[in-house]
């Protein structure tokens, strides 16, 4: 099994983020990300972790507001008008809030490209990686299992835009015509959901999909197909998670420039 390794990749861009944001204090400016969640998930709380502590190693303040759906629209009002923060996400799956508090978060602060006018962190992530690995996707066929607001969605209006051979495989799907495929990226949150059969000799396979089972983390595919030779494949941690905070504030600091 070759790897993709975001982690690799995300600690050299982490380093010249840090340069980054000394030099936009030597200029008076800051860098600030508001984070509101109304979701206890053990997978919600290990993503606000990752952000708060990348934030922390980069020298960008992170602050971390629960929700609820009598105070979210004031809640995002009052980031979306503060000047000292530069970006503002919802961590999602909402519980309880309405997904229409989106709408509330100004474009110039839409670090993850949760209102569908930009391309999302993770979507960005995921080209990102694959790219830096060295895969042709002009060359290639491409699934996309899921066609959630975060990845599968965003990923195939970028991917169709730039006219690859995109094929979106969402609920109902057959899924062993995967086989017929280069490149599948899954993000369906469906744990061992993509099995070995389901894939061809020398498949690359991005899992983004993340579910809480039995207190464990885990993702779309199946452990089989990760035993197999032939495979390029994310590894169960460090894929495309590091990737995808590492662009968040990409974006964050853009947004303090």
């Amino acid at each position: 099994m070759k790897e993709l390794n975001g982690r690799e990749l995300a600690d050299y861009v982490k380093a010249r983020q840090a340069h980054q944001v000394k030099a936009l204090r030597s200029r008076k400016k800051w860098a600030k990300l508001a984070i509101f969640y109304d979701n206890d998930s053990p997978v919600i709380a290990k993503y606000m972790s990752l952000k708060q502590r990348y934030g922390e190693d980069i020298g960008v303040a992170v602050d971390v507001i629960r929700l609820t759906a009598s105070d979210a629209e004031e809640k995002l009002r009052a980031a979306a008008e503060d000047d000292t923060v530069t970006g503002i996400i919802v961590q999602l799956p909402l519980a309880e809030c309405d997904m229409k508090i989106l709408d509330l978060i100004p474009l110039k602060k839409d670090v993850d490209g949760l209102r569908g006018e930009t391309d999302t962190a993770t979507a960005m992530a995921i080209h990102w990686l694959l790219t830096s690995y060295g895969v042709e996707l002009p060359e290639k066929k491409i699934a996309i299992v899921g066609r959630g607001k975060l990845v599968g969605a965003p990923l195939e209006r970028m991917w169709r835009e730039s006219n690859y051979d995109v094929t979106v495989f969402a609920k109902g799907s057959n899924l062993d015509e995967l086989v017929n495929y280069d490149v599948v990226v899954t993000a369906t949150g469906v744990p061992g959901l993509i099995k070995s059969r389901m894939l061809k000799l020398g498949a690359v396979v991005v899992d983004a999909g993340t579910a809480s089972e039995g207190g464990v983390i885990k993702g779309d595919l199946d452990d089989e197909a990760r035993e197999r030779d032939d495979l390029t494949l994310t590894p169960k941690i460090g894929g495309v998670g590091p990737l995808t905070v590492t662009m968040l504030f990409e974006h964050v600091l853009q947004a303090a420039e």
